[in-house]
C-alpha cells in the first residue's frame, strides 16, 4: 500500500494518466490502479520503468522505492495459514498488522483481537462446520498470533465498541463465557485499548448496518480503509466519502455508548449474572 501510494503521488505530480503508465509497462489502466492501491504484487522491472517514466533519476530515491517493492513481495507470517483461511482474509490480516489505529464496531461476537483461546475455539467451530480438529486449531492459532501485535511494544491503538448482543450470545459453555468476560475486563485496562459497550437499553443507533472495522496507518500517504466482512467475500473501502460515513457512524456510536469505565462496570455486571 505504501509503495502504491507513493507511485500514485509521483504519477500525479507528472500529470501522467493511469492509461499512459500502464502502456509503459505493457499493462492495463486497471493494473496500475490495483498497483497503486497495493492489491497486486510488484515486479521490480515494472517499478523501475515507472520510476523512469515519472522522472525519478536520483539513485538513492530509486533504490528506496525498489527496496519497498522487494519488501512488498515478501510473504507475511500469516500466509502459512492460507490453507484454512477464506481468500479475502489474508489481506485483512496484513492491513491489521500495519495499522496504528484500529476502530471497530462488532455485534455478532467478541472481536478476534479480544477473544480468549477457548472462546475463539467455540467461534471457529461454529463458523467452520465440518472442519477437521486440526484445521480448527490452526485457525485458533492464527487468531492468537494476531493478538500478539496488540500486546507488543509498538502496539496499535484499539478503539472497539461491542454491542451487548455480542456479550450475551453464548459461544461455548458457562465457563468459556465467564472467562471471556473477565478477559475483556482485564484487557480493557490496557492503555492502548478503549473498550465501550453499546447496551440494549439504548435502542436504535448508528451501527444499524452491522459490524465494520476502520484501519488507519502511520504513514500520512496511506488512506484509511474500511473493512466489511460478508458471508462469501469482503469489501475494502478507501474512498474518502465512504470512509467519512463510517467514521461518522463510529463517532456517534462512541458518543452514545457508555464510556470505558461505565462499560467495564457493565461487563462486571454481566459476569456476576453468568
Amino acid at each position: 500500500m505504501l509503495l502504491g501510494s507513493q507511485l500514485r503521488r509521483l504519477r500525479e505530480a507528472r500529470g501522467i494518466t493511469r492509461e499512459a503508465a500502464g502502456y509503459s509497462i505493457r499493462a492495463s489502466e486497471s493494473k496500475i490502479s490495483r498497483m497503486e492501491l497495493g492489491r497486486v504484487s510488484f515486479k521490480t522491472r515494472d517499478v523501475e520503468d515507472l520510476l523512469t517514466l515519472y522522472g525519478i533519476s536520483d539513485e538513492a530515491e530509486r533504490e528506496s522505492l525498489l527496496s519497498l517493492a522487494r519488501e512488498a513481495n515478501v510473504a507475511g507470517w500469516w500466509h502459512s495459514y492460507t490453507d484454512v483461511l477464506p481468500s479475502w482474509f489474508p489481506t485483512y490480516v496484513g492491513l491489521e498488522g500495519a495499522a496504528s489505529l484500529i476502530r471497530v464496531y462488532e455485534v455478532q461476537f467478541v472481536h478476534g483481537l479480544l477473544q480468549t483461546e477457548e472462546y475463539a475455539r467455540a467461534v471457529v467451530r461454529r463458523g467452520m462446520k465440518g472442519a477437521s480438529p486440526a484445521d480448527v486449531e490452526r485457525r485458533v492459532a492464527l487468531r492468537l498470533e494476531r493478538q500478539k501485535h496488540l500486546l507488543a511494544d509498538n502496539a496499535p491503538e484499539l478503539h472497539i465498541i461491542l454491542d451487548e448482543a455480542a456479550l450475551r450470545r453464548p459461544y461455548g459453555d458457562r465457563d468459556v463465557m465467564r472467562g471471556q468476560l473477565q478477559h475483556l475486563i482485564d484487557i480493557s485496562g490496557r492503555p492502548n485499548v478503549r473498550l465501550q459497550v453499546m447496551p440494549f437499553g439504548f435502542g436504535g443507533h448508528s451501527g444499524e448496518s452491522g459490524a465494520f472495522t476502520i484501519l488507519s496507518f502511520p504513514d500520512a500517504d496511506l488512506s484509511d480503509v474500511v473493512y466489511l466482512e460478508q458471508l462469501t467475500s469482503a469489501l475494502y473501502l478507501d474512498k474518502r466519502e465512504d470512509v467519512a460515513q463510517y467514521e461518522q457512524a463510529l463517532k456517534e456510536l462512541q458518543q452514545d455508548s457508555p464510556g470505558p469505565d461505565e462499560s467495564r462496570d457493565l461487563l462486571r455486571g454481566l459476569l456476576q449474572l453468568s
